[in-house]
């Protein structure tokens, strides 16, 4: 039986990498094992380019140069791990997918949503995530958790505030346009109450799994 693909999306700051280790410990709980990845990333391609993404420098990266580079990360990620994993059976919980590129690139940067769905059908033909719990919060409360960790900001983490609100407002369409697949998770909370919201996520997709 295919596995089950979970992703975890939001803006920085709303706690994603918290909340997949707690995902991961509850479906552990109920027997299941998954495997824990991220985006840009997850293969060692997909990691060298997530440095050269991320990486602030003098002059910047074009946003298409950007756009094509976070696909090809994608495109090694979905091929050589993540679709190999739902084939065996595996559950797999991923750190952003595509819905990042079209909130982040798309809302953020302003790349049409149609070239990000173009990509999209190249990098991961017929893949789309089973379950994707969107953590959302007010920017300000996320950057101000960004900026209590005290460790030095990447490219997209030393954006303003504008963009954050641009990106938010992207993944609230999305979530609106597909409501069956994308569950909205309120992050202001304790981080133990959004963990409680996200298991029982979890174990609706359990349900339906069978």
């Amino acid at each position: 039986m295919r596995g089950r693909f979970i992703t975890f999306e939001g803006i920085e700051g709303v706690g994603k990498s918290t909340q997949l280790a707690h995902a991961a410990a509850h479906l552990r709980s109920r027997g299941i094992d998954p495997l824990l990845t991220r985006e840009p990333g997850g293969t060692p391609l997909a990691e060298a380019l997530r440095e050269l993404v991320l990486t602030r420098r003098d002059r910047p990266i074009g946003v298409t140069a950007e756009l094509l580079m976070i696909f090809a990360a994608r495109a090694s990620h979905v091929t050589d791990v993540i679709s190999p994993a739902l084939a065996a059976g595996r559950w797999v919980l991923c750190d952003r997918f595509t819905d990042c590129t079209e909130a982040y690139q798309g809302a953020g940067q302003g790349v049409a949503v149609a070239t990000v769905r173009q990509l999209a059908a190249i990098a991961h033909p017929g893949l789309t995530p089973d379950l994707t719990l969107l953590l959302d919060a007010p920017p300000a409360a996320a950057r101000a958790r960004v900026a209590s960790r005290g460790a030095k900001l990447d490219r997209f983490e030393a954006e303003n505030s504008a963009f954050f609100e641009r990106v938010r407002k992207g993944y609230l369409d999305i979530a609106a346009r597909e409501p069956g697949r994308v569950r909205l998770v309120d992050a202001t909370g304790r981080e133990q109450d959004v963990a409680a919201s996200i298991a029982r996520e979890l174990d609706l997709c359990l349900q339906r799994a069978g």
